[in-house]
């Protein structure tokens, strides 16, 4: 049976699990971690959640870590996940309040304070605005960015109203971002220091209350607009107020890029083996 925490970033939830050990490759025999993943991340009929972290050793930071999305796809880098992380890192005596933990995407610095975590991410990428994305017969204006993961970035006048799965679907599987896909989000600029989004996160593949590199990649395409300055409060579909800091060193080149926000401890407890297995 496995220990875990379940946590929540601004409405993105997530189970964590101390691996340093190798603990869930004990316990799963031949299941692969992948399975493993999409099984125990299912709402209903396992614990359920957005996301799987699998916190392990690491050489070069306090520690590394495995970032799994629901359907069991390892990705690069999550915001609101890595602000988790690093407060169960903490808790758990693993790093100090000031840390660095390991990530495909690179090093992270990350910065706890009570239940408000602010993480550094690594210099966004790829950044292009205002092209065209053909879809069902019309053409799409769409800004894109890689804050740690591929996004896509709309600006939409009726944000609620938006058909944010059905057109966000489309955009995630277009041809244009083949063979892994994209993040899409769609924002609405209230003024110089405040956004709203919406996102259809991969991986997930459907709105999600809160996406963190989504926020960020929002905000600095709003910026290269001309929409915002740092800092931005960005304000998600659970009803929290993310903040995205930086430094504008160029129209399209951005450096020391932070996301702020509170975590939740939701519960932590023992999962058992019947969480996990089919039942076959």
């Amino acid at each position: 049976m496995l220990q875990f925490f379940k946590m929540s970033g601004s409405g993105n939830d997530f189970i964590i699990i101390d691996n340093r050990s190798g603990q869930v490759e004990d316990a799963l025999g031949d299941t692969r971690v992948e399975d493993f993943v999409k099984m125990v991340c299912t709402r209903r009929i396992s614990l359920g959640a957005d996301g799987l972290i699998l916190i392990e050793g690491s050489k070069n930071a306090h520690f590394s870590w495995r970032f799994f999305n629901s359907d069991g796809s390892e990705v690069e880098m999550c915001g609101n996940g890595g602000r988790c992380a690093a407060r169960f890192a903490y808790l758990k005596g693993i790093a100090p309040a000031a840390m660095s933990f390991e990530t495909k995407a690179g090093i992270i610095d990350a910065f706890v304070e009570h239940d408000v975590v602010k993480i550094r991410l690594t210099d966004p990428r790829d950044l292009k605005t205002d092209y065209v994305l053909p879809l069902d017969g019309k053409e799409l204006v769409v800004n894109s960015v890689n804050t740690g993961v591929p996004h896509v970035v709309c600006f939409v006048r009726d944000l609620d109203h938006y058909d944010v799965c059905g057109i966000g679907r489309k955009i995630r599987y277009h041809e244009h971002y083949h063979p892994g896909g994209t993040n899409a989000n769609f924002v609405n600029v209230i003024d110089s220091g405040t956004i709203e989004i919406r996102t259809y996160e991969r991986g997930v593949e459907d709105e999600t209350l809160a996406c963190g590199t989504g926020a960020v990649a929002s905000v600095l395409i709003s910026s290269c607009k001309g929409f915002v300055e740092s800092p931005v409060a960005v304000h998600v579909r659970s009803g929290e107020i993310l903040k995205v800091y930086f430094e504008r060193v160029h129209p399209s080149i951005f450096q020391r890029v932070y996301l702020e926000g509170k975590t939740r401890v939701i519960c932590e407890g023992t999962l058992w083996k019947e969480a996990y297995s089919s039942g076959s």
